[in-house]
């Protein structure tokens, strides 16, 4: 029973670690949790099996299992492993990602779970690169998780993914690409636009009807498509009060929205659970928004290049 208490408290100190890495790979709270509790019983396995082989000094990183030296790096692997399998049944359940299922955004989640703490988890990372990670393969994700987040080596990884390390650093280079995007768009003033779209998101955000209006110019378009809504036939909507009222129906689903490069310019991305939902490309003139594109739709977002724009969070914690 000592023994047992002993090696959970030992658990509970790798567990936040152990949760960004699965939220990462797998761009969902709940299947996170899923993947750490996982590894937690496969730890207590572990202990049992060498249980009736330790002599009272079996002991190998303080209160490990006997055989296990460094208890961090094989919770670490495990759970890495863990997360593999669970992307590789996702990525069989589907042919391309953008045709699976996607949460609805408006929709409480099953289990309970607070979607502002999603949200708040999500926004530490960055949706977009929840955005990127999913379209990776599962060796590119693991890859760049563990090398280019939490600093694991390439020789500890290569194994995982029954690769070499020259291999895996190949995998963790062409993620990496697909995190930066192409380049922004020349002489597009990507931090002015930036700044625009960001100050959009917090209005929306925080139901601030005013400040809304204030970025919009007056005869402002927008443009959804079918899926977006959806409806028969793509909605137009022009005029800045309009335009503003529509956002102010959506402050739950910017709960869930973030900055992104689109096609080298800045833009927002809405991904529930880590899967694209739609984007919001903007048009702006001066510091004016004059346009707003909203796609959802599959084959449109399919040819849209979304990357990471430079200064989202990247902490390998952000919890």
């Amino acid at each position: 029973m000592d023994e047992n208490a002993s090696l959970s408290e030992r658990f509970e100190k790798d567990r936040i670690r152990l949760r960004a890495v699965a939220y990462r790979m797998l761009g969902s709270v709940t299947e996170a949790d899923d993947a750490v509790q996982e590894t937690w019983l496969r730890l207590s396995r572990t202990a049992d099996a060498h249980a009736h082989h330790e002599d009272g000094e079996g002991r190998g990183d303080g209160d490990a299992p006997a055989g296990i030296e460094n208890l961090t790096g094989w919770l670490t692997t495990v759970v890495s492993r863990v997360c593999l399998n669970m992307l590789r049944a996702r990525e069989n359940r589907r042919e391309d990602p953008l045709d699976a299922y996607v949460p609805d955004p408006d929709a409480a989640p099953e289990d309970g779970r607070d979607p502002e703490e999603e949200a708040l988890l999500a926004d530490s990372v960055g949706v977009a690169l929840l955005v990127v990670l999913d379209t990776l393969t599962p060796a590119e994700r693991l890859a760049f998780v563990l090398h280019d987040m939490f600093a694991v080596p390439f020789d500890e990884i290569g194994p995982l993914i029954e690769r070499t390390p020259a291999a895996t650093r190949q995998l963790a280079s062409r993620a990496r690409r697909r995190v930066r995007g192409v380049a922004p768009v020349p002489g597009a003033d990507l931090p002015r636009r930036r700044q625009v779209v960001e100050a959009f998101l917090a209005a929306t955000r925080g139901g601030n009807f005013d400040a809304l209006v204030a970025l919009l110019h007056p005869d402002v378009v927008l443009h959804a498509d079918r899926t977006v809504v959806p409806t028969p036939e793509p909605v137009l909507v022009r005029g800045a009060a309009t335009v503003a009222r529509g956002a102010m129906a959506a402050t739950g689903r910017a709960l869930f929205t973030g900055p992104a490069l689109i096609d080298g310019s800045a833009g927002l991305v809405m991904a529930p659970g880590g899967r694209l939902f739609l984007v919001l490309v903007f048009t702006v003139t001066g510091d004016l928004i004059t346009g707003i594109d909203v796609i959802a739709e599959p084959e449109r977002l399919r040819h849209l290049d979304i990357a990471v724009l430079d200064g989202d969070p990247s902490d390998p914690y952000g919890e």
